[in-house]
């Protein structure tokens, strides 16, 4: 496999992985990416899982956990890195989950919670690594929906989930983000969130911002993965849904849902 490019990690503006990412909502219309979870699956699994998101016509790979309960995240991505070649972004739980084989990292602050663990404190552990890896790091704002249920992310960060009827929290949160200097927001209901964020706020948000919109937790099928491309998601992920249907055509089926040309 060729070797990649890496700008420094402290490129001023957005880097080949970020720019991929651009693109290709332009060019798609919108992207699907497939989550990873490298606490679920062992490392072979990984890979074949990856190599399956590649002929689904899978866009980009995600990989992280809420929890780690094994030290193998670097050998997961390396897995991962293994099964293909689209672009592999980790979207950390922790500041553990930094390593070199990445393309680059979503840079978040769970901006819809108020514990500065996750606000900014993990961010500084990580940030020093993310600096020696020569990792693109892509500055995200990150908020919590409620999904009708208690989640990992919920408990793990002790963080009260913003409510869903209230669309209006979402777009000042969204807006102080992007005021804040951060590219991309991801509006996540959790993994095994029981409902998906709920249309009509996904559409009051990327009403009010131009960056990017990442939408994750509880979509299930083609038919919600392009409802919420239609209510002006940039970015679709897929992960628990997917465990126990790994195949090219359940991917390729929620990819032609978000893909809009």
């Amino acid at each position: 496999m060729p070797s990649k490019s890496k700008p420094t990690a402290y490129y001023p503006g957005p880097g080949p992985t970020e720019q991929r990412f651009n693109e290709t909502i332009a060019r798609r219309g919108a992207v699907l990416a497939i989550l990873l979870d490298p606490d679920r699956n062992a490392a072979s699994e990984l890979s074949e899982a990856a190599s399956v998101c590649q002929n689904g016509d899978a866009d980009f790979i995600l990989v992280g956990s809420s929890l780690m309960l094994r030290d193998n995240f670097s050998e997961a991505v390396a897995a991962v890195r293994e099964g293909s070649d689209l672009p592999l972004i980790i979207f950390p739980g922790h500041h553990t989950q930094v390593c070199r084989d990445a393309d680059a990292i979503l840079f978040m602050s769970l901006i819809s919670g108020r514990n500065p663990e996750f606000l900014i404190g993990q961010q500084v552990v990580a940030a020093p690594q993310v600096r020696h890896l020569d990792l693109e790091a892509i500055p995200t704002g990150y908020m919590l929906i409620d999904s009708g249920s208690s989640t990992s992310v919920q408990f793990m960060s002790g963080t009260a989930p913003m409510p869903r009827d209230k669309p209006d929290i979402a777009v000042a949160h969204a807006l102080a983000a992007t005021f804040m200097g951060m590219r991309v927001l991801y509006m996540e209901g959790g993994s095994g969130g029981t409902n998906a964020i709920p249309s009509e706020m996904i559409h009051a948000v990327t009403d009010s911002v131009e960056a990017p919109v990442i939408v994750g937790g509880g979509i299930r099928t083609a038919e919600q993965a392009g409802e919420k491309v239609n209510a002006g998601a940039s970015c679709i992920v897929i992960g628990n849904s997917l465990e126990h249907a790994w195949t090219a055509e359940a991917i390729r089926e929620l990819a032609d849902a978000t893909h809009r040309s």
